[in-house]
């Protein structure tokens, strides 16, 4: 385990940068307000909504002020996911490292405003070639921490790598969630409950099964 987490801290940055300009301080105020700004509008009214004039009156600045610290709109969304996807990563690295993984990745996976946030980059995805290539980057980036992760987990606990396939754990986590989140957008709501009880039921016996069977010290 000690080298997956050594893998995870030194994956963590997050994927390649891919042409980001940066104009001012990282840790500037104004910066930092037209970032919480546009996440909110992105969240709660959709991409759509996040046009510098309306980034700007959430953040209570002057328009050219959004302009002056993200010369496109594309660097400013870029920001916003970068950003984003760092802090998820933290969050993914202490799931990781909790008492039952399995159960904290997907609850993490689940959560309401990162789901919500990331239909919305999905969509500007189909738009922007450079917002589609960071977030294949990042999805990949991600992945394969996880992958590495739950790959030492297993053969930590001693559990058969045929029967549980990290890739195939990983993806159906993503996959899962992925459709709760998209049907819940939507207002579909049939079956959820029903795929939450199997799907945490199976990971209770995964982690039942990695307890039962220590790996051999």
């Amino acid at each position: 385990m000690t080298e997956a987490r050594s893998r995870g801290r030194s994956s963590g940055a997050g994927p390649a940068r891919t042409g980001a300009r940066r104009v001012g301080a990282a840790d500037s105020a104004t910066r930092l307000a037209i970032l919480d700004a546009t996440t909110t509008i992105m969240r709660e009214e959709g991409h759509g909504a996040a046009t510098s004039r309306r980034v700007a009156a959430a953040a209570g600045v002057k328009p050219p002020l959004v302009h002056y610290y993200f010369p496109t709109m594309d660097d400013l969304y870029l920001a916003v996911f970068r950003r984003g996807a760092e802090a998820h990563v933290e969050r993914q690295r202490r799931a990781i490292f909790s008492d039952r993984p399995l159960r904290a990745l997907w609850d993490l996976s689940r959560e309401p405003h990162g789901t919500r946030l990331q239909l919305e980059f999905m969509a500007l995805a189909n738009q922007r070639p450079a917002i589609r290539a960071e977030l294949a980057a990042y999805t990949d980036r991600f992945r394969e921490i996880q992958v590495t992760a739950l790959t030492f987990i297993a053969r930590e606990r001693g559990l058969d790598l045929a029967e549980f396939p990290p890739v195939v754990v990983s993806l159906l986590i993503a996959s899962l969630s992925g459709v709760l989140a998209t049907e819940n957008a939507l207002g579909i709501h049939r079956g959820h409950a029903e795929l939450v009880e199997f799907v945490e039921s199976h990971l209770d016996r995964f982690e039942s099964a990695a307890t039962d069977h220590p790996a051999a010290g």
